[in-house]
């Protein structure tokens, strides 16, 4: 049955030229192979009838040199197939995952497993083709060899053909749904461990250890279950082929040996024979390749999953750069027709008690969060900052200048304006100290995850409550910082300060996810539910 990631692997495999290199590689070795029984035929029968023909002997030894020479060659090149198809699949899984945006419709841990474990089974997909091509063939080969030599040995083998057919129906039958199963569930039990480390502390604090644990195994049974059905598949295959095997051998020694009495067969033709009958059955020796194949092909259904999932719309271009509008936005369960204008180089601040979507609404003006129904218009570059910031790359000057092509002074200039130079210089090695190495605090972090925003220029800057961890007068500060360092730019801050919103140009109030008022801070103060979300009703 045809599923849905079969065509994304027929792409895979056609993406590139080695697979034909391949493909010619195993084509020559595997008419090598073929010849050889034939040859050592000749070789024995002309040991045992005590001549010595160089030229046997020369053919038997190229034969032997071209199949270990093009073995050698394949391991070679089907590593380098393999390794070049994960990273094409990787590369577009990554992309895909990053134009859905945030939040993604997939769990972190299970994007996780889909772009490592489910891309590295269905990078191999061209290898384990030219695998089941190879021993087709090689079976084929052996049945027109027998034949050559005795046609009775050819009916013989020919006779083992429909069980072994069987065996291979059964097999894929009763192995896709375990092995589906199994990808699947690997993939939650992903995403919830990475849940459960990124919430280390809370769980520790909490004192729920045990329970949590019992979170992210509970969906063991159905791992294990789904496991033990493809081991049981496989055992199944496994004595059923091993009977299969000597059997059909046995078989074709017996109508060979009948042929030696009745003058057909040399003693090497025996040889031979069962050299093709072991060749001829490979193809039921491979059977547990098919548990592969479909491992295969589960993964890359899973890939096409994301691969398939619908873009979400993006902002149309405003008429000026950092020009911000939303008509009738809604996020389910966050925001409810939401419309707005932010003009550019204004600095809006954004305010509201907990849960009233003030982190929803700074992710749908800056593209991260996708809406569900209405308009989002905005032009420019934009840059993030977060209250508690991811630091990716090797150093800290690295991380700064994490997905740029920054140099050394535009970092550093960076760092200055977001108020964070002065603690960095002071570290052991600098804007070069290892970020595992560097003892930060939570504002510190802040910070530099504010520089790594100011270091791309953006045009729209959007600040997710980035500065909470710092001072009032440190806050000041980058604030002014912030202005000289972008000058007009358009500023988004999400903030739980009343004096941050008193230098906001424009204060955005949320209430349940909509708009309870819009306007100055001083205008708004009147209010006595806008004081309440600083003052907690005190």
């Amino acid at each position: 049955m045809r599923k849905s990631g079969d065509r994304l692997l027929l792409a895979t495999a056609k993406r590139d030229y080695r697979p034909w290199l391949m493909l010619l590689n195993a084509a020559v070795t595997t008419a090598a192979g073929l010849l050889l029984p034939t040859a050592l035929a000749g070789a024995v029968d002309m040991a045992l009838g005590g001549t010595f023909v160089l030229a046997t002997i020369l053919w038997l030894l190229l034969l032997a040199s071209i199949e270990v020479v093009g073995d050698a060659i394949g391991i070679v090149l089907a590593a380098s197939i393999t390794a070049r198809a994960t990273a094409w699949l990787r590369r577009r899984l990554t992309q895909r995952f990053l134009t859905l945006g945030h939040p993604s419709p997939f769990a972190a841990g299970d994007a996780v497993s889909r772009v490592t474990g489910d891309c590295g089974n269905a990078g191999g997909i061209a290898v384990t083709l030219i695998g089941f091509v190879v021993t087709v063939v090689s079976s084929v080969g052996s049945v027109i060899a027998l034949a050559l030599l005795d046609w009775r040995l050819a009916a013989v083998f020919v006779v083992s053909v429909p069980l072994a057919g069987l065996l291979i129906r059964t097999h894929l039958r009763l192995t896709a749904d375990d092995v589906l199963t199994y990808q699947e569930v690997s993939g939650e039990v992903s995403a919830r461990l990475l849940d459960s480390v990124s919430g280390l502390r809370t769980i520790a604090s909490a004192g729920i250890a045990d329970r949590e644990t019992d979170r992210v195994l509970q969906p063991l049974p159905r791992l294990a279950a789904a496991g033990a059905g493809m081991w049981r598949t496989q055992a199944k295959m496994m004595w059923r082929a091993g009977l299969l095997l000597p059997a059909v051998e046995v078989a074709v020694l017996t109508a060979a040996g009948f042929g030696v009495l009745q003058g057909r067969l040399s003693t090497g033709d025996v040889l031979a024979a069962l050299g093709y009958a072991a060749l001829g059955m490979g193809i039921v020796g491979q059977m547990t390749q098919l548990t592969v194949l479909e491992r295969t092909r589960a993964s890359a259904g899973r890939i096409a999953e994301v691969l398939d999932s619908p873009v979400p719309r993006r902002p149309a271009a405003g008429s000026s750069t950092g020009d911000i509008e939303l008509r009738g936005v809604s996020v389910d369960g966050a925001l409810h027709d939401i419309t707005l204008t932010i003009p550019a180089g204004a600095f809006t601040a954004i305010v509201g008690a907990s849960g009233s979507g003030k982190s929803t609404l700074a992710g749908v003006l800056g593209g991260l969060s996708v809406v569900d129904a209405g308009e989002v218009s905005r032009r420019g570059t934009v840059g993030y900052a977060f209250e508690r910031p991811a630091l990716l790359g090797a150093t800290i000057g690295r991380s700064i200048g994490y997905g740029t092509g920054a140099d050394e002074d535009q970092v550093r200039d960076a760092a200055v304006a977001a108020q964070v130079h002065d603690v960095l210089i002071r570290l052991p090695q600098g804007y070069e100290t290892p970020v595992a190495d560097a003892p930060l605090s939570g504002g510190e972090a802040q910070r530099i995850g504010l520089a790594r925003a100011i270091v791309r220029d953006p045009e729209v800057l959007v600040l997710d409550d980035a500065t909470a961890s710092l001072d009032t007068v440190t806050e000041a500060k980058v604030d002014k910082a912030l202005t000289t360092a972008l000058p007009g730019r358009t500023r988004v801050v999400v903030t739980h300060r009343p004096a941050t919103a008193a230098r906001a140009d424009l204060v955005v109030w949320l209430e349940d996810g909509r708009i309870a008022g819009t306007g100055t801070h001083a205008q708004l103060w009147d209010d006595e539910n806008y004081r309440a979300v600083f003052t907690g009703g005190e």
